[in-house]
């Protein structure tokens, strides 16, 4: 990926993580070895309102908000996101959503962020060790194995 930048957003509800999966993608993608750029847009989140963090990674990032439309990655933690995020999505973007993961086979429903950090993953070239590396530095030890599974389930999707 020389040269380029890869910019990734993703998009939720307030309390379901969007900013917590932001912060496990920037370390994940930094213990990589990029520079990488992070911002994010909470107005009312706490109120359940919309969340979004946008993410750019690569040998040298300038800024950190996603160009319109250019976004190479979306990931959305609630269905009814898709529609008001899907035109960040560049033309042959990768679009991931709730409705690819069984969520009654995660441990705890509240992973699903996780989960779907594990279908992102295999779309990136970022070694495995450092999405779980960051997963430990992001959450609580007493959460990281139901995590771990729940990031490989993303992980298993298309396989």
């Amino acid at each position: 990926m020389a040269g380029k930048i890869a910019n990734i957003i993703v998009a939720g509800l307030g309390g379901q993580g969007v900013l917590k999966a932001s912060d496990i993608i920037s370390e994940a993608v930094f213990l990589a070895g990029f520079d990488i750029k992070k911002s994010e847009v909470h107005g009312m989140s706490q109120r359940g309102g919309s969340v979004c963090s946008d993410i750019r990674y690569g040998e040298a990032v300038f800024s950190p908000m996603v160009p319109e439309g250019e976004a190479d990655y979306l990931v959305v933690l609630s269905e009814d996101q898709v529609e008001n995020n899907r035109h960040q999505l560049r033309e042959g973007g990768v679009l991931i959503t709730p409705s690819m993961i069984d969520e009654n086979k995660l441990t705890n429903k509240k992973s699903l962020n996780v989960a779907l950090l594990g279908v992102l993953s295999r779309n990136m070239d970022i070694d495995r060790s450092f999405w779980l590396d960051s997963i430990r530095a992001n959450l609580p030890e007493k959460i990281h194995e139901v995590n771990f599974q729940a990031f490989e389930i993303g992980r298993s999707i298309g396989n």
